[in-house]
């Protein structure tokens, strides 16, 4: 793979795929970056921290500015930030997009979704800062992110859990995941019409709710404590912590603490010993969906979980034929699981390898010492984009691409490879340290 292509490439697409103006109703200039062209023409929360650790990757730091100023301009005094923001439509799409948003007469101006994405946004002011020593953009953005976690920890850690609850398969970023099947009633293996309205029958309670919080907890239709949700909630915090000990803010500790907190709840209610994994619970009981998927890797990368477990659950689970090994991986769920698809459909997370799971995989890979998957896991990413290009997701047998094009999330292949340099840096000064002392 000649790398500076990949990069001219993801330089490319992302600013083929930018989209800026200025909104006459709201009195405001936006900057964002589509996740790709008609497919996702909107402002999306975690794609805007996905695409803003490429354009620091790329040395494009003013881009990534403006894409996080936008990302928060809609904020409400709450501090609450949808997952959707659009823009430029003020009628909504699709039945979907009106579903998950509070009926109001916001919908005929730029407005927001009204649920949540997994965080990493703290993460993504982190790395502007480290990159830049913008001491102003740091101090514009940090009281936003607090004000986003008053009300993240304060509005969705239910039953005094230090665990964030989702109310919608929407708002784990992993729409169809089979992980959720058994949590809307679904038992079935392959997704159909059936799974369909189950799923969109949640965002349908929710929105006759109008979004009233109180109301769907008492309800308990749908609550799930994710465990990628929490894993980037704790890796979130804690890069949060460390910006508020960058201002000398005293919040700093309680933030450290809370992260710690979410790794430990993670361990005792979704890790289970007898098959070495992490799942996702749900309900007032916190059952445990015993659905095997990517995300059982992701705790791996917490400082909290102990490294027998950590490693038990990657040469378990990740090493395993029957599971996650394929010639393109990794499969977004265990091929032995009845729902495995690995083609194209819309019904996504159930089959295919997409980039941001070797992305987070690559990191939980590296920090555990697995040198060797580690680099497995990259050199797939690169035979896929070389292969099918900047694609959606990809079929983990053939590295087939599926899905939307031009799509920026592939992109974190970049993001990939200056982790992977980072590493090694980091390694080589600690080897000459640890020589110079000998």
């Amino acid at each position: 793979m000649n790398e500076e292509l990949i990069r001219h490439q993801v330089h490319d697409i992302l600013h083929a795929n930018l989209s800026e103006g200025y909104s006459d109703l709201l009195h405001e200039h936006y900057c964002y970056i589509k996740p790709s062209p008609g497919t996702y023409p909107f402002q999306w929360w975690w794609d805007t921290c996905f695409e803003v650790f490429m354009l620091c990757d790329l040395g494009e730091y003013d881009l990534a500015k403006r894409n996080m100023h936008s990302l928060f301009a809609m904020q409400q005094p709450d501090g609450f930030v949808g997952h959707m923001i659009f823009w430029k439509s003020a009628l909504p799409r699709n039945k979907m997009n009106v579903l998950q948003a509070r009926p109001t007469f916001k919908q005929l101006r730029p407005h927001m979704s009204s649920l949540i994405q997994p965080p990493l946004v703290a993460q993504a002011t982190l790395l502007i800062y480290q990159d830049t020593r913008d001491r102003q953009f740091l101090d514009t953005m940090l009281p936003k992110l607090k004000n986003y976690y008053h009300w993240l920890i304060h509005n969705r850690c239910f039953d005094g859990d230090a665990l964030v609850t989702i109310i919608t398969t929407f708002e784990s970023g992993l729409d169809w995941c089979p992980a959720f099947d058994p949590v809307v009633g679904f038992y079935h293996g392959l997704a159909n019409r059936e799974l369909y309205w189950r799923v969109i029958s949640v965002d349908f309670r929710n929105f006759l709710h109008r979004y009233n919080l109180e109301a769907i907890h008492k309800a308990d239709y749908f609550q799930v404590k994710g465990v990628a949700f929490n894993t980037i909630y704790a890796e979130d915090l804690q890069a949060l912590a460390t910006l508020c000990d960058v201002v000398g803010d005293r919040d700093a500790e309680s933030y450290r603490q809370r992260a710690q907190q979410v790794a430990q709840r993670i361990l005792e209610l979704m890790y289970d010993e007898k098959t070495a994994a992490f799942y996702d619970v749900y309900g007032r009981k916190n059952r445990k969906s015993k659905i095997l998927t990517f995300t059982t890797f992701f705790p791996t990368a917490l400082d909290g979980i102990p490294n027998d477990i950590a490693e038990e659950v990657i040469r378990r689970h990740l090493l395993n034929e029957q599971e996650f090994t394929a010639p393109f991986p990794i499969p977004s769920v265990s091929k032995s699981n009845p729902s495995f698809f690995p083609y194209q459909t819309k019904f996504l997370w159930r089959g295919p390898t997409w980039v941001l799971a070797n992305w987070f995989l690559y990191h939980c890979l590296l920090w555990r010492n697995f040198d060797d998957e580690a680099e497995q896991v990259f050199q797939t990413v690169s035979r896929l984009i070389e292969k099918s290009g900047f694609r959606e997701y990809y079929n983990p047998f053939s590295g087939t691409g599926y899905g939307a094009r031009q799509f920026t999330w592939s992109g974190l292949i970049v993001d990939m490879m200056r982790i992977r340099d980072e590493v090694k840096q980091k390694r080589s000064t600690h080897t000459q340290t640890t020589r110079n002392f000998l």
